[in-house]
């Protein structure tokens, strides 16, 4: 890759941002600005900075559905000091055409943005000092950005407008031939085709290394540079694509079409990604990269209270930092430190779940995700994930630069687990999601070609699975411990290993929400969770999966009985006019 001179690049990425072209407010993100789609690159900075300029886009939408799914989830619940469309969303009100935690505008502010990017690299690749390698890596991460909006929009909505032309403004989407509204299934197909088709013969599958562009001399170790963090904004490839594999499979399942080629696609991308990082050997037998281990529980706090993204779970985040204007809203939100306005917070049902052993196998109060997840300061119980009180990396209460995962380690796990499901190879399954994946497993068959396991194998040694405690080169001090066996005190969640009892069918079912009842409790207030009930419901066309969920925090009998009505009415998806006129 032609390298750009150091010394300019600081200047432009942190001097000059505030007066550069197309991402002149990268420290201080708005969403209200327009794009102007005639002004183009004319030097490789501006196509750099230019990106730059679509990831403020994405950061000022980084909490929104965090926000607006747990307003209408299984776990938060309105404070007293919460406001009506909060109040709204909670309750399932179908008029939300005001509501701006509905509203999708900044969603379609990302798209105008890669779209417009798109349009301007296009001509910019012309020109005759482009880096073509950087070019290249540019625009397959602006594709996948575009991408990864559609498909949030299809799991909050379950549908979207799509457009590929550069627009100025979102007041300009309008019914016309250019502009499409796609339901579920056709916009996961979208979003599929438009990643197996790339821009202009690129391909999507490209990333770019900021790293090596900031700091090409490498003055400063990659684990200690800030750049590091730069690494982790866009999208990745393999678990967006997993991530639509399981819509799509979902789509085929409710129409009782074969979707295994999906979900053999899915575990594929995967297990070849955590594959990669499970084999780091740098530090060979202590690191614990991307792999649910004993030293998960020291670790799971640092998570998201840390300045940066965590790499031993951070798989991609947006990132904000306080300092320069960078800022989203959940302390806002869930704190009730001053000035923050505490309008959201745990419901006492929802969060009474991590303590119930009946649902939550042998669980307790002393419970790692339990004691992460909630706190309790001046008598109110509130979500401490994002920052407990005393953090040691957010000292006070309105450093707003918690980062957001756009995927994290065990959400690859999850899926994995939800992938391996749906080809029935439900003793891989049991492995990732409960007590981990040990050497001698089914007879010590980690070989490739065995079906069960096919992916685990060392790609340095197909006779050993890295994931172990015997890896292919030598003992691992940190081995696979699952998602649940790595936290001290909980036991094996209960999932079917075989058809006999419930049949095919009723056999995947029964596993899939036990993988949902699981995702209550890892992914509790980061937003994940009602996708993944959207997703369940699709596939079993059984709205009660949500509704059996969302229901049980509703102390008022009226109110939940009138959400469930509208739940299994299909109105689990936000309720949003999506055609600006």
């Amino acid at each position: 890759m032609k390298r750009i001179n150091p010394f300019i690049c600081t200047i432009c990425l942190f001097a000059g941002l505030l007066t550069m072209s197309g991402c002149s407010d990268f420290w201080d993100p708005e969403t209200d600005d327009e794009f102007n789609g005639d002004e183009g690159f004319s030097t490789n900075t501006e196509m750099y900075t230019g990106f730059l300029g679509i990831m403020t886009k994405m950061q000022a939408v980084g909490d929104k559905e965090i926000l607006l799914t747990e307003a209408r989830g299984e776990l938060i619940e309105p404070t007293d000091e919460s406001n009506n469309e909060l109040i709204a969303l909670n309750n399932y009100d179908q008029n939300l055409q005001t509501n701006s935690y509905a509203n999708p505008q900044g969603y379609y502010e990302v798209i105008i943005a890669c779209n417009d990017y798109l349009s301007n690299m296009r001509e910019y690749r012309s020109r005759p000092n482009v880096d073509t390698e950087a070019w290249e890596s540019l625009v397959s991460s602006a594709l996948r950005v575009k991408v990864w909006t559609y498909k949030t929009l299809a799991e909050i909505y379950g549908r979207a407008v799509w457009f590929d032309d550069a627009i100025t403004q979102v007041t300009d989407i309008k019914p016309g031939d250019k502009f499409q509204m796609l339901d579920l299934s056709q916009l996961v197909d979208k979003c599929l085709q438009t990643l197996d088709n790339g821009f202009e013969g690129v391909s999507s599958q490209l990333d770019i290394d900021w790293y090596e562009w900031l700091d090409p001399t490498h003055s400063v170790s990659l684990a200690s540079s800030q750049y590091r963090k730069w690494n982790y904004m866009t999208p990745p490839y393999a678990g967006l694509y997993a991530e639509l594999c399981l819509w799509k499979g979902a789509v085929l399942d409710a129409s009782s079409q074969d979707a295994s080629s999906y979900y053999k696609k899915a575990a594929d991308l995967l297990l070849q990604a955590l594959g990669k990082q499970i084999n780091i050997t740098s530090d060979p037998g202590s690191n614990v990269y991307w792999l649910p281990s004993g030293a998960t529980p020291g670790h799971y706090s640092p998570i998201w209270n840390n300045a940066q993204p965590y790499p031993y779970e951070a798989v991609a985040a947006i990132i904000y930092d306080y300092t320069h204007n960078q800022t989203n809203t959940l302390l806002k939100h869930f704190s009730n430190e001053y000035p923050n306005e505490y309008l959201l917070r745990p419901s006492a049902k929802g969060k009474a779940r991590f303590t119930d052993a009946t649902f939550n196998p042998g669980a307790t109060t002393s419970d790692t995700r339990y004691k992460c997840v909630f706190g309790n300061s001046s008598g109110q119980d509130y979500i401490s994930k994002f920052r407990p009180v005393g953090s040691s990396a957010r000292v006070n209460a309105y450093q707003d630069d918690c980062h957001i995962y756009i995927y994290r380690a065990t959400q690859y796990h999850m899926m994995l687990c939800e992938a391996l499901n749906h080809l029935k190879r439900f003793t891989a399954m049991n492995a990732v999601l409960n007590a981990g994946v040990k050497a001698g497993d089914a007879d010590d068959c980690f070989h490739a070609e065995l079906p069960e396991w096919e992916g685990f194998a060392s790609t340095v040694d197909p006779t050993k699975c890295d994931w172990t405690g015997t890896a292919n080169w030598g003992t691992r001090r940190y081995p696979s411990l699952g998602i649940r066996g790595c936290f001290t005190g909980l036991i094996p969640r209960e999932v079917k290993d075989n058809t006999h009892e419930l049949g095919e069918t009723g056999t995947i079912k029964f596993n899939d929400l036990a993988l949902l009842d699981e995702s209550m409790l890892e992914f509790a207030a980061e937003g994940k969770v009602y996708p993944m009930m959207n997703r369940m419901a699709v596939r079993y066309s059984d709205a009660s999966i949500v509704a059996d969920r969302v229901c049980g925090k509703y102390e008022d009998e009226a109110l939940a009985a009138s959400v469930r009505g509208k739940i299994m009415q299909g109105d689990y998806w936000v309720p949003f006019d999506l055609m600006f006129q």
